[in-house]
């Protein structure tokens, strides 16, 4: 007999997303295939009455339609531990209100919802800084507020990419090489002039041909594609938001290698979803927030990796 769901989804304004690049809606539409009701919520849906979290949610349907893709139905007020899962999909900044989000989410973790990713491993791994928690996956790398330790990474490596903690999309991304007299400025311009933590890493100039590559684990199994953002040729970054191609590519040797030492570990924490950004075959950064990919994976190798997600989470439940 089919078990029907209710599932949650927390996200920014549904009716801004790009339709033939949104994950979230991939997820959605994955569900909406399976028979699950869906509710929607933004953050300013969500409330916590003493000790109950609860969201003013919006009965959603969701369609494959470019133009039509969403409806919304009923609102109800809902003690959002009563659902089966909820998706947390709100994209960074990682800041305050995030972060008392996420505690919404976690009290109604506690009262019975599968929360999709764990609220408490939202807050505790940084995309950037988690990686330290994996140095023999990661090239050379340095956070700190010290701008005269920056300036020493840079002359021992000769090339670094340096960049803020809590930025996305590609901001603020700066590839310095030894001698550039603006490397003090971006040092005192990311730390704030030594008030604030940034990461300094090796370049590694396998971006250039081979690209910034996402790699997806889904309860820390990777899918088994892995989608290479190839830079434009006027920019360093490869990330989709700031103009990069995506290529989808098979995983290799290293990629499986750099999932089995991450994937297992992250999902007993409770993170079913998650992005390893992978360049020369090191990891730069660990996404848990709202990793992106789907689409494109899904489209050029005929793939249905919101099933996969869905998989998991019924697995869980």
């Amino acid at each position: 007999m089919t078990v029907v769901r209710d599932l949650a989804v927390v996200m920014d304004p549904i009716a801004g997303i790009k339709y033939a690049k949104d994950s979230t809606l991939a997820m959605l539409l994955a569900a909406a295939s399976r028979g699950w009701r869906l509710w929607y919520l933004e953050q300013a849906d969500l409330s916590l009455r003493d000790g109950v979290a609860r969201g003013r949610a919006r009965s959603l349907t969701v369609r494959a339609d470019p133009v039509n893709w969403f409806t919304f139905g009923e609102t109800r007020d809902l003690a959002l531990g009563d659902l089966d899962c909820i998706l947390m999909r709100k994209d960074p900044p990682f800041d305050t209100e995030y972060i008392y989000t996420s505690y919404i989410l976690e009290r109604a973790e506690m009262a019975g919802a599968l929360v999709v990713n764990r609220p408490r491993g939202l807050r505790d791994m940084n995309e950037k800084v988690y990686t330290a928690w994996f140095p023999q996956c990661c090239a050379p790398t340095l956070i700190t507020r010290d701008m005269d330790q920056m300036g020493k990474f840079l002359v021992g490596h000769g090339k670094i990419v340096a960049k803020p903690l809590h930025g996305m999309g590609g901001r603020s991304i700066f590839v310095i090489e030894s001698g550039d007299k603006n490397a003090n400025v971006i040092f005192e311009t990311l730390t704030d002039y030594g008030s604030r933590f940034a990461i300094v890493q090796r370049y590694l100039p396998e971006i250039v041909a081979t690209g910034d590559s996402r790699v997806l684990l889904v309860d820390g199994e990777p899918i088994p594609f892995a989608l290479a953002r190839i830079p434009d040729a006027h920019d360093h970054r490869g990330n989709l938001a700031a103009g990069a191609r995506g290529q989808g590519r098979p995983l290799n040797d290293r990629d499986r290698w750099l999932a089995a030492e991450i994937g297992p570990k992250l999902a007993a924490l409770g993170m079913l979803f998650v992005g390893l950004d992978v360049i020369g075959g090191f990891v730069t950064e660990i996404n848990v927030t709202s990793p992106t990919g789907i689409r494109e994976l899904d489209q050029q190798f005929g793939l249905n990796i919101g099933a996969v997600l869905m998989d998991a989470i019924e697995r869980r439940l």
